[in-house]
């Protein structure tokens, strides 16, 4: 487990603990990478708001695309992993937080210019 420093990251896995669909997306990217699909039936979210909730989380380094892949019929689709494995939280009475985290070894980011403007499904 290392500390998180960055505040930014510190403040995005603080944001995501405290939204429930967020918890169960992180929870269902842990071990594997699952497609945008597969969350919303898995997390029974809705469309738009897992697609909201996914670009956050990319944007905020919370999970990463993995890998593109493609339908039988031409379309692309991202698989997405969690970047972080568990999480900790430990406040002081003095209002200390320290947040630590294990890095997911098996999330590589995948690489594209613009991975937020591809049509991830």
């Amino acid at each position: 487990m290392s500390i998180i420093n960055d505040s930014k990251f510190k403040k995005s896995i603080l944001s995501a603990l405290a939204d429930e669909d967020m918890i169960q997306i992180i929870k269902h990217t842990t071990d594997n990478p699952i497609s945008g699909n597969d969350i919303i039936k898995l997390c029974n979210i809705p469309h738009s708001t897992a697609y909201r909730k996914l670009k956050w989380m990319l944007e905020e380094g919370l999970i990463a695309i993995t890998e593109m892949k493609f339908t039988e019929d031409g379309k692309k689709f991202a698989l997405f992993q969690s970047t972080v494995h568990s999480i900790n939280v430990n406040m002081e009475k003095n209002g200390i937080m320290t947040v630590t985290a294990l890095k997911n070894i098996g999330a590589k980011q995948f690489t594209a210019k613009k991975f937020l403007s591809i049509d991830m499904e």
